[in-house]
């Protein structure tokens, strides 16, 4: 099993903090900003506490899925990675999604004089953190001009 490790990405937004964790979450803008990862990536479920959720590619069949850990609106998400989604349905982890089971992926939505610093905070096989590095910051840009555009 690979080892995790904690990844932190961070952007300064001008718009407040509510209004940024209205976007981030709203199955329309979902998309847009994490086209950075996969074209055409969604949600199935909500973003209730407690909740089911699974994150899926254009075609809904493959993906991971979790449950949300945390929900404070405008202040805090966390998301507890469970497994992987394969074919429609949730799927036993095998020695590459294992690394994935108990990882989480925060968000802190902190209020500052300009708006609001979203910082980003979640575990990563190593072997992803190259990736990661290229994808987060396009990623947290384009939330950043929807945020801007319509907050």
């Amino acid at each position: 099993m690979a080892k995790l490790e904690r990844l932190h990405y961070e952007i300064q937004i001008a718009c407040p903090p509510a209004k940024v964790h209205e976007l981030m979450l709203a199955k329309e803008t979902y998309k847009e900003w994490t086209h950075a990862f996969s074209p055409g990536s969604t949600f199935i479920g909500n973003w209730d506490e407690g909740s089911r959720i699974i994150f899926v590619s254009e075609n809904e069949n493959e993906g991971m899925y979790g449950r949300i850990e945390k929900n404070d609106p405008g202040k805090f998400v966390s998301i507890e990675h469970l497994g992987e989604w394969k074919d429609g349905r949730e799927v036993a982890p095998d020695s590459a999604t294992l690394n994935w089971v108990g990882a989480h992926e925060n968000y802190t939505f902190e209020e500052t004089d300009s708006g609001t610093l979203l910082k980003v905070d979640l575990d990563s096989p190593e072997d992803f953190s190259e990736q990661f590095d290229g994808m987060w910051p396009k990623a947290l840009d384009k939330l950043k001009e929807i945020c801007e555009k319509n907050g």
